[in-house]
């Protein structure tokens, strides 16, 4: 590992705005702050939304200024990735930001039942072997659905049209709500705030000329999700 990161993780532990647990600590267990965000971290009583695979924290930071009356939460692996989505939101002073860095399996650990009300999922890894790893598989969805309020809005930008259409399929077949769907997001949606915020990864996207796909939908609690 070059010195550099070293050095930023190192940065990291001393940030106020992250937690790192071990596996050990979430595994099969909730964490200290489980149920507990907005009272202990944001102070206020505000909607949270999470980013999930948030890498540098591009979309996590863009809403939080966009959105001061709801708290944002930013998730990845990736510490080299999140240091950097970490060191801007404390230089700007956004204090409706977080970040946690574990693996998205342990959702349940971070997060009690109507916590979440809201989801991204910005350029996930389209998984073209491995349907179930999607982070809209039904695998996932039946993870969300024990975390969101009813009918909690999941939010999906890609690149990969395979994966939208996936997901557009999975919402289609369980009968979920579709708030909007698009395989060309500049081209329709061009006068939406909100979905102009651009993430390291799309701008390498659409400078490769790539359209990009958006897609958002209700996800019902009172379901099992099944695969298309």
């Amino acid at each position: 590992m070059g010195k550099v990161k070293l050095k930023h993780f190192a940065e990291m532990k001393h940030f106020s705005n992250i937690i790192e647990p071990s596996i050990l600590e979430v595994l099969n267990n909730q964490h200290i702050l489980c149920g507990k965000w907005n009272k202990e971290i944001f102070k206020n009583k505000n909607p949270i939304t999470i980013e999930l695979g948030c890498g540098k924290g591009e979309y996590t930071i863009s809403l939080a200024k966009k959105f001061s009356n709801r708290n944002f939460i930013g998730m990845d692996m990736k510490g080299a990735r999140l240091w950097r989505g970490c060191k801007t939101a404390l230089n700007e002073g956004l204090t409706n930001t977080f970040f946690i860095r574990s693996h998205i399996d342990f959702l349940k650990s971070f997060f009690v039942e109507n916590e979440i009300s809201e989801i991204w999922v910005t350029f996930p890894d389209p998984h073209k072997e491995k349907p179930k790893k999607r982070l809209t598989s039904s695998k996932f969805l039946n993870l969300y659905k024990e975390i969101l309020t009813p009918n909690g809005i999941i939010n999906l930008k890609t690149d990969n049209f395979d994966l939208y259409e996936y997901s557009y399929n999975i919402a289609k077949i369980n009968d979920l709500k579709i708030l909007d769907a698009t395989t060309d997001l500049y081209q329709t949606h061009l006068g939406n705030e909100i979905l102009s915020i651009r993430t390291f990864y799309e701008n390498q996207f659409l400078e490769q000329n790539k359209k990009i796909c958006y897609l958002a939908f209700e996800l019902s609690k009172n379901k099992i999700f099944v695969e298309p």
